[in-house]
């Protein structure tokens, strides 16, 4: 596994900057680059990125879990996992944490078709639950849920890999699979695919905080500018995205132009994709983490979903959480103007 990450990796260096800028590769934990980029392009578009002298190079991971390792291995220097995996990389020696918290809210849940008979996670039982990868949160997150809920999940339930979005769609709508263990985006792209989703109730599981910017410790402090200017990009970014979906959506397919679908109308992919950042925009709001800082992590929130990952077998051992999250970046990154560039995107053609 490393080995294809590790050359699919060097194949990107052949990403130029121009000259003062310094490439920086970001995993990017799914294996396509979806509207939830958009944060990126836009600082890439505003030039905030090259203003700090950043070329910033996404590169799609599997998972979270992969995400993790590339970091811990040296093959990346940042990615955007969710905590799950972090834990055990703690235990395994790994010196590594998330500085900067971008999903307030648990991007994570369990869905089946909305005309599912399927009502509760308990209803589960014998059934199989598709994930886009072994290597996706969607596997330690539905095994918390289906635990949570008196089921076994290494006996009661199935977990299969079904892939992304219409892939994911089309296995679901056949019946191959009768739930799903996706994300936000993920969701709303199924949906654009023509199958509606009805999420099961999680429980505690949807106020936990999700995904954020991780890397070794000692990257962080040898390279604290480059992190600072790196998450700051990202949170205008984000405050830019929230003001003007659809200049964002836009703005996207510029930077991205393999992220814009293809087989539909110029009207109906962004109709869709905003569909899609809106969904992640419910969890990028500081209200879904009860903070004030962009970036700021909960130290209260993820010390909770680390209990309950304990409590549910999905880690051996908790790790004190300020070995997990960090907030000795926060007050520096949010030193911008977050109602100007809020005006700035509403004002955008």
């Amino acid at each position: 596994m490393k080995t294809t990450f590790t050359a699919a990796i060097l194949l990107g260096t052949a990403f130029s900057a121009h000259a003062g800028e310094t490439v920086v590769k970001v995993g990017f934990c799914a294996r396509t680059i979806t509207s939830a980029a958009a944060p990126f392009a836009i600082a890439m578009k505003r030039g905030w990125y090259g203003k700090a002298g950043l070329k910033v190079q996404l590169v799609p991971v599997p998972g979270s879990t992969d995400c993790v390792k590339l970091v811990a291995t040296g093959d990346l220097p940042w990615s955007l996992p969710s905590i799950e995996p972090i834990p055990a990389a703690r235990q395994q020696g790994v010196k590594a944490k998330i500085f900067y918290t971008a999903y307030q809210g648990n991007i994570y849940g369990i869905a089946v078709p909305k005309e599912s008979a399927i009502r509760s996670v308990k209803d589960l039982k014998g059934k199989k639950i598709g994930v886009a990868s072994m290597g996706s949160a969607g596997v330690p997150v539905a095994r918390g849920i289906l635990a949570m809920n008196g089921l076994d999940p290494d006996n009661d339930a199935q977990i299969v890999v079904v892939g992304e979005a219409a892939q994911a769609a089309a296995l679901i709508r056949g019946g191959q699979v009768q739930a799903l263990s996706l994300y936000d985006t993920q969701y709303a792209l199924v949906e654009s695919a023509g199958q509606p989703v009805r999420l099961l109730d999680s429980g505690p599981v949807a106020r936990f905080p999700s995904n954020g910017f991780f890397a070794l410790e000692e990257t962080v402090k040898k390279d604290r500018a480059r992190a600072v200017a790196l998450t700051q990009g990202y949170a205008m970014g984000t405050v830019f995205a929230m003001a003007n979906p659809e200049a964002a959506v836009k703005i996207l397919y510029d930077v991205y132009p393999q992220t814009k679908p293809s087989g539909k109308t110029d009207e109906q992919a962004l109709r869709d994709d905003v569909k899609t950042l809106l969904a992640r925009a419910e969890h990028w709001k500081l209200e879904a983490g009860g903070v004030k800082r962009w970036g700021e992590s909960s130290i209260k929130d993820f010390d909770a979903y680390e209990d309950f990952l304990l409590r549910w077998k999905v880690i051996q051992q908790k790790v004190p959480v300020t070995d997990v999250v960090s907030n000795e970046l926060i007050d520096e990154v949010n030193r911008f103007d977050a109602a100007a560039v809020a005006a700035e995107a509403r004002a955008w053609k």
